[in-house]
């Protein structure tokens, strides 16, 4: 018996600064999440992550073909993102830090993200289920993104990104 992440209910979005002012927020669609997952034990548990970089949706096809080039993401070189965690510690109530490898376009750089139990339900049709959140931010720039186009004295794309993940864990049975 374990606890496997429900790709259905997976979410993985980012949000960065458009001229310092409006939010530009996307997600990738394609997010594969392995490792062992134990919601009595959470400082035990670890995951892998593999994102697939062509999934990116902006809601904008011009802006993701953009992000997917040279000046960013580099589909063509790099096409995945990988999070390999280290570490989990409790910082409170249904509170932990999760802290591991991200690599961006062949650069790896330590992360913690903050990660929120929001909640447990247990049904006969969808099973024994529990939900975490997870929110960070980071340095574009550290990951190889250094286009720093201005228009009026502004960044056109700023340099952090927060990072937003949301997931649901279902208990395997049998």
């Amino acid at each position: 018996m374990g606890w496997q992440v429900d790709p259905q209910h997976t979410q993985v979005e980012f949000a960065v600064k458009h001229f310092g002012m409006m939010t530009v927020r996307g997600r990738f669609n394609d997010v594969k999440v392995t490792g062992t997952i134990d919601p009595t034990n959470p400082t035990a548990s670890s995951v892998d992550v593999t994102i697939d970089v062509k999934s990116l949706n902006t809601h904008s096809p011009q802006r993701d073909k953009d992000l997917l080039g040279s000046s960013f993401l580099e589909l063509e070189k790099y096409p995945t993102i990988t999070f390999h965690s280290t570490r989990v510690e409790q910082t409170g109530p249904d509170r932990y830090n999760l802290t591991g490898d991200l690599t961006i376009k062949g650069i790896t750089r330590p992360v913690t993200l903050q990660v929120v139990r929001y909640g447990e339900m247990n049904d006969p049709m969808m099973g024994h289920r529990i939900a975490y959140s997870a929110e960070g931010e980071i340095n574009r720039k550290d990951f190889g993104m250094t286009f720093d186009m201005l228009a009026d004295g502004r960044l056109i794309v700023g340099n952090e990104v927060k990072i937003g993940i949301e997931v649901e864990v279902v208990e395997q049975r049998g």
